[in-house]
């Protein structure tokens, strides 16, 4: 995330967003039990794939050095550069590649280019720096050094450099290009769920609206018709009565009738007028609105500028918003930072309170969550193949934490 830049903002209103009606109640869904032990894996995920791929490197060029006692010292020092530069892959994938290649082709590093070229392809598909770093490193398996001993080389050793060559471009490469596609895949997996739970409430919208237009419609033939007779037949009744107590009753039900009718044909009216929310759901780029309707002091920093998919900027979204909603009401006046990174490899939110005042008294259940709550946001990164943490900390406040990977 070398290129990613930082904004920061303080809000201090309240806005509160309202949620979609839903035709039927929700159920909970069940807490998932993961074991400990992959829980562990799950969150240091990364940092393990990194450590294994700066293990692999060295222990490449350990091999080829023990089998070269006799090579120059700049062979082994390029190598070791080529195996500590893996350390930098997932920041700087291009860069790493490049410093891996002069090791692979004067030394042992064989092993660091293909995982270096792997990530390359693997953020940038079938892009230059794809095509550039591939080039590469078969160029340097297919050349070796010192350049006289491949000019006295023979023909077939030539051949079977190059065929060689592109197995070892070609085998990082063809993983790497085969897991893009498969998180490509998944992204627009998560995307069709939302979309079809979208396309569910519209559903439910729709034959809510139908109901209500019949039953309009009902009020309107039935009720109002007899309603209407009752306020003819009392207008009538005043009419033609001579009894003084006679008319004013039949005064009164005339007025009670036409209050009635005009009150029914309110109610149609209303019943007639549907509404539904058909406003994009929001995403990271709505946060600094959220931030601004807090209601409290909130200091706001987003890193990077990787695009996310819908699914993944709504979680970040609703992460923040739920974390907001709960800080109001146990911790109002607390001190708030929201953190959001967007990296190329995951999104990770984290949103952190401090102790709240002394004089602080949590309003508890005066006010309505948003009706997502902790289960739902944990249940919401599984679903993204996220980790989700929430606790308290040594300060007396509270995290909140989620990283959803956007390459799984």
């Amino acid at each position: 995330m070398g290129d990613s830049g930082g904004r920061v903002l303080v809000g201090n209103a309240v806005r509160r967003r309202p949620d979609a009606d839903m035709s039927a109640t929700p159920v909970a869904p069940a807490e998932p039990r993961v074991s400990t032990r992959w829980a562990w894996f799950t969150k240091h995920r990364q940092l393990l794939l990194d450590v294994a791929a700066v293990l692999v490197g060295a222990a490449d060029v350990w091999l080829g050095y023990s089998w070269n006692r006799d090579a120059e010292l700049y062979s082994l020092v390029l190598s070791g550069v080529a195996a500590a530069a893996l350390v930098l892959r997932r920041k700087f994938p291009f860069l790493t590649l490049l410093l891996t290649v002069p090791g692979f082709f004067v030394g042992w590093s064989e092993l660091a280019a293909m995982i270096a070229l792997g990530t390359v392809a693997r953020r940038k598909a079938l892009g230059w720096q794809t095509i550039v770093g591939a080039a590469l490193v078969w160029a340097a398996r297919f050349f070796w050094w010192p350049p006289d001993k491949f000019l006295a080389a023979e023909w077939q050793q030539h051949v079977h450099n190059a065929i060689y060559g592109f197995l070892v471009a070609g085998l990082p490469l063809a993983i790497a290009l085969l897991a893009h596609a498969r998180a490509e895949l998944a992204n627009r997996i998560a995307e069709l769920a939302v979309s079809r739970e979208r396309e569910r409430l519209l559903h439910a919208h729709a034959i809510r609206a139908d109901e209500r237009a019949r039953l309009a419609r009902e009020m309107h033939d039935v009720v109002s018709h007899q309603v209407s007779l009752i306020a003819m037949q009392a207008g009538a009744l005043r009419m033609a009565s001579v009894d003084q107590n006679a008319k004013q009753v039949a005064g009164t039900i005339r007025t009670l009738s036409t209050r009635t009718l005009d009150e029914l044909r309110q109610l149609v009216s209303v019943l007639r007028t549907t509404s539904g929310d058909d406003s994009p759901q929001p995403g990271v780029e709505e946060l600094a609105q959220l931030v601004a309707g807090a209601g409290m002091p909130v200091t706001l920093t987003v890193l990077g500028t990787a695009q996310m998919p819908a699914p993944i900027s709504g979680a970040a979204y609703r992460t923040v918003q739920e974390a907001l909603t709960n800080i109001r009401k146990h911790a109002n006046g607390a001190v708030v930072t929201v953190r959001v990174d967007l990296d190329d490899d995951a999104l990770r939110v984290e949103v952190r309170n401090g102790a709240p005042p002394a004089q602080h008294v949590p309003v508890g259940g005066a006010l309505p969550s948003g009706g997502h709550g902790l289960m739902g946001l944990r249940e919401r990164a599984n679903l993204l193949n996220g980790v989700f943490e929430a606790g308290a900390t040594e300060d007396g406040g509270f995290l909140v934490k989620v990283e959803i990977p956007t390459l799984r």
